[in-house]
């Protein structure tokens, strides 16, 4: 709507605030926004949503229409979200953890002992941290469901706001925010890993330059450990390994250390205990990590994160001892 003002003598812009609680807007169009937003295409999100083409795009046509702008630009490889749809998409991605939450909470109320915790990690973390921390919450409450899901950190935190998850748990390479919260746990440096059958291991004062020959696995291309050490090969003057698997599955590297004669750069304490591997005696000087976790920023922590929090604060404690 237009309106000219008389004291200013010219013309401005005076907008509609949407009418958001009529009783048009339903749950759906923020589930719908979610799915469009996370698939990025109308085939996508209809078969996440287990809908019809035909029956989404209606309903996008409707919220569009409720709230007065276009949500997302069509193009010939899908959809992306406009400004307002990536504020939108914020907003019922909050809007929709709270209602898992709320729903959770009630059933936790009912039976306070038979909770489910939802965790989000990646390489770092969960391979010690993480399985010590449940081992602990599962002996102190048997019936609490722990549900472990793996992604890239990038996945992991969307996941976490939109509240597909409870608490990520892995490398910390930023602050908090207004999305999320993270605390940080324990320092731990990575080091150079082969298989117990491992040639190397036979050679006396062996340097990262005599392992290049080998093949290797590096962290996949998106995360923070493999940024640094693409610098650290860099500072020192050599090319990363031509002959490499890129992954940040452990049970992947686990089994191709067994098999092969590949290097790989692991967290610390990844191998401890494990005798199919071996630690080789070549430092990787500045190159090292916080591991932690992150939290939802403006989200009430149901009981059963509550109590995996707090196991994972003390099995935190107890690997920064044993260091």
């Amino acid at each position: 709507m237009i309106t000219r003002s008389a004291s200013m003598g010219r013309y401005c812009a005076v907008m509609d605030i949407p009418r958001l609680l009529d009783g048009r807007m339903k749950l759906r169009h923020l589930v719908l926004v979610d799915a469009l937003t996370e698939e990025g295409s109308v085939l996508g999100a209809a078969a996440a949503l287990r809908l019809t083409q035909p029956a989404l795009t209606r309903g996008l046509h409707e919220l569009e229409s409720i709230l007065g702008v276009p949500l997302y630009d069509r193009g010939a490889r899908g959809v992306t979200p406009t400004i307002y749809g990536v504020a939108f998409t914020e907003q019922a991605r909050a809007v929709i953890a709270q209602l898992r939450q709320a729903a959770r909470h009630i059933a936790e109320i009912a039976d306070a002992d038979r909770g489910t915790v939802v965790i989000g990690s990646h390489l770092t973390g969960a391979t010690l941290l993480l399985p010590k921390a449940i081992t602990a919450l599962k002996t102190d409450h048997p019936h609490l469901t722990i549900e472990v899901r793996e992604g890239s950190p990038e996945t992991l935190l969307v996941d976490l706001v939109a509240g597909r998850l409870d608490v990520v748990v892995g490398r910390v390479t930023a602050p908090s925010n207004d999305a999320v919260v993270r605390h940080l746990l324990y320092e731990e440096p990575v080091q150079i890993v082969v298989g117990a059958h491992h040639p190397a291991r036979e050679q006396a004062d062996i340097t990262l330059t005599d392992l290049l020959d080998y093949p290797w696995i590096l962290p996949s291309t998106q995360t923070r450990l493999r940024r640094d050490l693409e610098d650290y090969f860099v500072r020192h003057r050599l090319g990363l390994p031509v002959n490499r698997v890129e992954t940040t599955s452990f049970l992947t590297m686990r089994q191709l250390l067994i098999d092969s004669d590949v290097v790989a750069v692991l967290p610390s304490p990844i191998d401890q205990g494990d005798p199919s591997m071996a630690v080789l005696p070549v430092h990787l000087e500045g190159i090292g990590h916080t591991v932690g976790l992150t939290l939802a920023a403006e989200r009430p922590l149901n009981p059963a994160t509550t109590a995996m929090v707090q196991h994972l604060r003390q099995s935190a404690q107890r690997l920064n001892q044993a260091q």
